[in-house]
C-alpha cells in the first residue's frame, strides 16, 4: 500500500494473515510453482525461511534460492537428526550448513519446490522449523550439558520443554512486535549470555535454597543494553513469568517503529520499577528483592574437551567449529561417528560449537582421534574456540562484507604465528550492525562497513574493542575509529597481540580497552 511506513507494513500483514498459517502456502507455491506474493515470503520466516542473498548466483540464474533455518530445541540433535541434516544439505543445499548463536543449524541454496520434501525429513525424526523466525518467540537457549554435568546448579531441561509446550505455534505469541529470545540455565558456567537476552532465568543457589535470576530487555542490535536484573523465582513460578512476560509484550511493545520494538525498549520507556509492578500484576508472582549474585566471567563460559558425565563411566566431548561452519559431509560423518560410538548424541551451543553427550569412557580418545581426523577441534585453540561470524554478504541481503570465509582464515593465520597462545581471546566477524555474531560482547568485534583507501571503497569492517559479559559488570564493546579490509584483519589482530604481549596487562579485553581509550584522548588532545 502507498505511504507505508515498513513498521505500517509488517503490521498490516501479520493482521491480515497470522505468519503461524502461511504453511499451506508455502505447499501451495511448491506444487503449482506460482509467483509468490511477497507478503507471504515476509511470512515464510515464522517457518524458519528467508529469501538468500544472489551475490553467488551465476549470471543467468534467476532462481530464487531460500536459507532455511531448523529450530532445535533444547539445542539437541540425535545421530540420526544429524545424519538426516546431512543428508538435506548435500541433497538440496549444496553442501551448505551453520550453526547459529541459538543453537539451530540453517542452509542455503535451497528452492521454493525442494521446501516440502525437505519438512517432511525434518518431522520424520522429530525437527521442525516452527518459530525458529518471525516475530515471535525465537528458540529458548540452555547449556549444552543440561542435566549431565556434575557442576550444574540444577537440571532445567524440563522447564525448557514446558516453555516451548507453552509457545510453539500458539497463536497468542505469534504476533509478537518483534522477535522475543529467551534462555533459560542451570550451568554454573552462564553459559547462554543471559546479559542480552530479552528474557533470562538463571540458577542460583543460596545454601541449600534454589531460584532462578530473572533478568529482562537484553538485546545487542538497536536495542542494546544489558539486561535489568529484576529480582528471583521459585522454580515453580517460571513458566508463570514467561508467559507474563509474553503477554505484556505482545499488548504494550511498540509496533509503529522496528528499530525500537524490541522488549528492551518497553522496559526502557516505563523504567524497571514499573514493569515489575506491571509484571507481578499479571503473573500474579512476587519476585524476590535482593542483590544479583555474581556470575562467571565471558571468557571462562565454555565446555570445551572432555569432563565426566553424571551417568557414571561417560563423559562429554566439547568441539570447536571454527566461525560454525560445518558441510553435509561432516554432518553426515559426524552422525556415523556418533552411532559408531554410541553417543547420545550432540548439543549445539551460542557459541557456535557442539558437546557430544555420555560418550563412554573407553571409547572416549578413540572416539577424539577420530574428530580430530574429520578436522573437528576437541581441544581447540583460543582463536578456534571463541571466533564467531555471522552468515555473511554471500548469503544475507543485509550484510556488507563476506565473514564465514573470512573467519576461518583469520584463524589459521593465527593459529600458526600463536602456536600455545592461551590467553582467551574473543572475537567476532559480523557483516553489518545487526549483531548476529556478538560483536558487542567480545574482545575484537569487527562490524561490516565500507572502508575509503585512497579513491576506492572497499567491503571491510569497522573496528570495535573490549565487549565483556559478567552480570551487572558487563559492559558493549567501544568503537574505536579503525577501519579495515578484510586482508587486514588479520594482520591487526596479530599486532594486537603482539602489543598484549609487551604491556604488563593481564587481561585483554581491558588491554584493548585501555589502548583506545588513551589513543582516543591522544587524538582529541592533540
Amino acid at each position: 500500500m502507498a505511504n507505508e511506513t515498513k513498521a505500517e507494513r509488517i503490521e498490516r500483514i501479520k493482521r491480515e494473515k497470522d505468519g503461524l498459517d502461511v504453511i499451506a502456502d508455502i505447499y501451495r507455491y511448491a506444487k503449482t510453482g506460482e509467483p509468490i506474493d511477497p507478503e507471504d515470503i515476509d511470512r515464510f520466516k515464522w517457518y524458519g525461511i528467508y529469501t538468500q542473498n544472489r551475490n553467488l548466483q551465476d549470471v543467468d540464474d534467476e532462481t530464487q534460492y531460500y536459507m532455511l533455518r531448523v529450530k532445535l530445541e533444547n539445542g539437541y540433535l540425535s545421530a540420526k537428526q544429524v545424519e538426516v541434516l546431512g543428508d538435506i544439505s548435500v541433497e538440496f543445499a549444496r553442501e551448505s550448513g551453520d550453526v547459529t548463536t541459538r543453537q539451530d543449524i540453517q542452509f542455503h541454496w535451497l528452492s521454493i519446490e525442494d521446501i516440502p520434501v525437505i519438512l517432511e525429513r525434518l518431522s520424520i525424526v522429530g525437527l521442525s522449523v516452527l518459530g525458529a523466525s518471525g516475530d515471535c518467540p525465537r528458540n529458548i537457549v540452555s547449556c549444552p550439558v543440561n542435566g549431565i554435568d556434575h557442576d550444574q546448579i540444577d537440571d532445567v531441561r524440563d522447564v525448557v520443554v514446558a516453555l516451548n509446550n507453552l509457545y510453539r505455534g500458539n497463536p497468542d505469541f505469534s504476533n509478537l512486535p518483534r522477535k522475543f529470545k529467551i534462555g533459560v540455565s542451570g550451568c554454573n558456567k552462564h553459559c547462554i549470555q543471559h546479559e542480552v537476552q530479552d528474557l533470562g532465568f538463571t540458577a542460583v543457589k543460596n545454601g541449600n535454597d534454589l531460584r532462578f535470576s530473572v533478568s529482562v530487555g537484553g538485546g545487542q542490535a538497536s536495542n542494546r543494553r544489558i539486561a535489568d536484573h529484576i529480582g528471583y523465582v521459585k522454580r515453580r513460578d517460571i513458566i508463570k513469568i514467561a508467559e507474563a512476560v509474553a503477554r505484556i509484550y505482545r499488548d504494550s511493545g511498540r509496533r509503529d517503529n522496528r528499530s525500537k520494538a524490541r522488549l528492551g525498549h518497553l522496559v526502557e520507556d516505563w523504567g524497571v520499577e514499573k514493569f515489575v509492578e506491571e509484571l507481578e500484576k499479571v503473573s500474579r508472582v512476587t519476585l524476590e528483592r535482593y542483590d544479583s549474585a555474581p556470575f562467571t566471567p565471558y571468557p571462562r563460559r565454555s565446555h570445551f574437551g572432555v569432563a565426566s558425565s553424571v551417568r557414571k563411566g561417560y563423559n562429554t566431548i566439547g568441539c570447536a567449529l571454527t566461525s560454525g561452519r560445518i558441510n553435509g559431509e561432516n554432518l553426515l560423518k559426524l552422525g556415523r561417528i556418533l552411532d559408531f560410538y554410541k553417543a547420545d548424541g550432540i548439543t549445539l551451543t551460542t557459541t557456535q560449537n557442539f558437546v557430544i553427550l555420555n560418550v563412554h569412557t573407553d571409547a572416549t580418545e578413540p572416539m577424539i582421534d577420530t574428530l580430530k581426523a574429520v578436522g573437528f577441534h576437541p581441544y581447540p585453540s583460543v582463536f578456534e574456540a571463541r571466533t564467531l561470524a555471522c552468515t555473511g554478504l554471500n548469503f544475507c541481503k543485509f550484510a556488507v562484507s563476506e565473514t564465514k570465509g573470512l573467519a576461518i582464515e583469520v584463524v589459521k593465520y593465527l593459529n600458526h604465528r600463536f602456536e600455545g597462545f592461551d590467553e582467551p581471546v574473543s572475537i567476532s566477524i559480523n557483516g553489518c550492525p545487526n549483531s548476529c555474531a556478538h560483536p558487542h560482547i567480545v574482545d575484537l568485534g569487527f562490524v561490516g562497513a565500507i572502508v575509503k583507501r585512497g579513491d576506492e571503497r572497499l567491503k571491510g569492517f569497522d573496528l570495535i574493542v573490549g565487549g565483556h559479559l559478567e552480570g551487572e559488570q558487563s559492559r558493549f564493546a567501544v568503537k574505536t575509529g579503525v577501519k579495515v579490509t578484510a586482508e587486514e584483519v588479520a594482520p591487526l589482530i596479530e599486532s594486537l597481540i603482539h602489543d598484549f604481549e609487551a604491556s604488563d596487562s593481564q587481561n585483554f579485553g581491558y588491554f584493548l580497552r585501555e589502548k583506545y581509550d588513551h589513543e582516543s584522548t591522544v587524538s582529541s588532545t592533540a
